[in-house]
Order: C-alpha cells, then sequence, then structure tokens
C-alpha cells in the first residue's frame, strides 16, 4: 500500500444510523466499491462479531477494529463505514483527520427501530433502548469531534440521506 488510495467518504454514526446501508446507496451512485470494517473484521477473525465479543471480549474487538480501519483508510478508494464504536478510539479519531467523514446521526426513536432488539449487536443484547440512549449521549461529541459534514437521518430513507450526502462529495 502506498498510502495515496483515500475513501470518497468516510460514514460514521450510531447503530442504526443508516452507515451501511446509506453506503450502498452512495457506493453505487458514484460507481465505487462499498466497505464496511464490521465486515473486514469478521473476515479476519473468522467469526461474527458478537461471538468476538463473547470469546476474547470488547478490549480485544477494540483492537481488531483500530486495525482494520487504519487498513481501510489507506486502501479503500471508495465509500467506508466505520463501526458505531469505532470513533471511542483515540488513535483511529487521529486517523480519520484530512479524511471526508460525514456523520449519520439519528436520535434515540429512529435508532431503536432500526436496530430492533438488537439482535447481533453485542452492546445492544441487554437492554436495546437504554443502552442505545446511554451510547448515543457517549459517542456524539465523539462523531461531532470527527466529522466534516453531519446529515441527520431521522425520518428519512436510506435514498434521500444519500441524496443528500452526493452533492458533498463532488
Amino acid at each position: 500500500m502506498t498510502g495515496s488510495t483515500r475513501p470518497v467518504c468516510v460514514l460514521v454514526g450510531a447503530p442504526g444510523s443508516g452507515k451501511t446501508t446509506v453506503g450502498q446507496f452512495l457506493a453505487a451512485e458514484l460507481g465505487v466499491e462499498f466497505r464496511d470494517t464490521d465486515t473486514d473484521i469478521e473476515r479476519q477473525a473468522g467469526k461474527p462479531i458478537p461471538e468476538i465479543f463473547v470469546d476474547e471480549g470488547e478490549e480485544h474487538f477494540r483492537a481488531l477494529e483500530r486495525a482494520a480501519v487504519a487498513a481501510a483508510l489507506a486502501s479503500c478508494a471508495g465509500v467506508l463505514a466505520l463501526g458505531g464504536g469505532a470513533v471511542l478510539d483515540e488513535q483511529t479519531r487521529a486517523a480519520l483527520i484530512g479524511h471526508r467523514v460525514v456523520h449519520l446521526s439519528v436520535e434515540l426513536t429512529d435508532a431503536v427501530k432500526r436496530v430492533g432488539l438488537g439482535v447481533g449487536r453485542p452492546l445492544l443484547a441487554i437492554n436495546p433502548r437504554a443502552t442505545l440512549k446511554y451510547l448515543l449521549e457517549q459517542r456524539r461529541p465523539l462523531y461531532a469531534e470527527v466529522a466534516t459534514e453531519t446529515v441527520v437521518t431521522d425520518g428519512r430513507t436510506p435514498a434521500e440521506v444519500a441524496a443528500e450526502i452526493l452533492p458533498l462529495l463532488k
């Protein structure tokens, strides 16, 4: 890797903000690849993220995530979606400087509707609504810190959100 390849944009946001779905729309419209660091982590670990949390713990997962984000930032020429908690890592936040980072903002009501009962989301397994409320409050300042743009997703379809982002990328 030469380090010259850069994502067209990096999507950050809470679980349920639409990073994967909106990212796929954007990538299709722009004719570029879509990449999700959660998928990269699962491929590398050979198991789903919930199993990583159970088997090795959140700290181990966050180390895998930090490495996956660094690799993706250096090699993805398309639209890159980061896991909801990636911004918790100081090294990851520093690595995002200089990139076009779009924060997909979502409020609790819409996030809860979108994530359902937290199936496949280890941090939301116990009390999804209360946990999501906490995660939104904890992470919102970090999303704002790394974002070059913020787009509200509440009450909007992924296509509508993507349509707002597209002009920002050209």
